[in-house]
């Protein structure tokens, strides 16, 4: 038995505690973790405790301990080294979908070794990234539509990286704040404030948490458009106006979330084939500016509260561990 330090999430903001790392069994692995990720969105509710107590079960991470809302050990982006297991992945760099702590012991078919030319440190946009293609295949988007993302935060600016590859795709990125211009031109997306976007759009994917982005995108859609609704709203309600086009337009609005394989690909793709398919999709250079900064994992109780109330602006902030 060997120690670690892991992140939990309290009722007073979180801490670090010290936990017991058991030595790998037979077709377990030990990782001992290079880069972390905040997923800013889903972590900094956990860290508020929004967290709707019918969703407590659906919302745990695979790795979870504790439960909802404190205290809790949660995320779901992690990227380290085996250090100990099977001989084929002894000193391989694999991605986990583990909480922010410093070593740890999984089954082997919990990581997947990252392939050639991945970075370790962009790989832990995985889960992210994941979620992108599943709410692609949701959309399904055809050559040549005109689609645009409202949110240009991680899942957003995923989602566009993905859309701007697709061949004749008319794709904007759609965001109030005008600091995300940047990300935009280094994902190949054209940016646009929520007043500038083109309307007559095949296909919104929104995904700003915000009412008011969900409303745009129905204002934006032709008739029988759909709209994609990605954003997780924890126990916040969300208010619509649906008079105007959306019957005569006869619009939809459809949920999608990574919890669950789409549909239109659940009999062909397990989970594991989704999530290497992220990490494939994440040799893309152009994925390094969604990883807008980064601290190391001491500091991460002090981090994330900043995270949280917006004082420190991120989309994927990367916790590093000591080599």
């Amino acid at each position: 038995m060997r120690t670690a330090n892991a992140f939990w999430f309290t009722d007073t903001g979180g801490e670090l505690r010290r936990v017991e790392v058991p030595a790998p069994g037979a077709d377990e692995v030990l990782v001992r973790t290079l880069y972390s990720g905040v997923s800013r969105g889903t972590e900094t509710l956990v860290f508020a405790g929004k967290v709707p107590a019918d969703q407590h079960d659906v919302m745990r991470a695979p790795f979870q301990e504790g439960d909802f809302p404190f205290p809790v050990k949660y995320g779901y982006l992690n990227v380290g080294v085996v250090e100990e297991g099977p001989a084929d992945l002894r000193g391989r760099a694999v991605f986990c979908l583990y909480p922010h702590q410093t070593a740890y012991v999984v089954p082997r078919s919990a990581v997947v070794p990252l392939p050639d030319g991945l970075p370790p440190r962009r790989a832990v946009l995985a889960g992210t990234v994941e979620t992108a293609v599943n709410a692609l295949w949701d959309a399904a988007p055809l050559i040549g539509d005109r689609v645009t993302v409202i949110g240009a935060g991680m899942v957003g600016c995923s989602v566009a990286a993905l859309l701007a590859r697709l061949p004749g795709a008319e794709v904007e990125l759609v965001d109030v704040d005008p600091a995300r211009a940047a990300v935009a031109a280094a994902l190949g997306v054209p940016f646009r404030a929520p007043e500038e976007a083109a309307g007559g759009r095949d296909l919104v994917i929104h995904a700003s948490a915000n009412e008011r982005g969900l409303q745009r995108a129905l204002e934006l859609l032709r008739p029988e458009g759909t709209a994609i609704e990605l954003s997780w709203y924890g126990d916040r309600p969300v208010t619509l106006a649906l008079g105007g086009t959306f019957h005569s337009g006869r619009l939809t609005i459809r949920s999608s979330q990574v919890g669950t394989v789409s549909p239109a690909r659940s009999s062909s793709r397990t989970y594991a084939d989704r999530l290497a398919l992220a990490l494939r999709l994440l040799r893309d250079p152009a994925f390094d500016a969604l990883i807008t900064g980064s601290s190391p994992f001491e500091q991460l109780p002090a981090v994330l509260p900043r995270l949280a109330d917006g004082s420190l602006p991120a989309l994927c902030h990367l916790i590093t561990y000591a080599l």
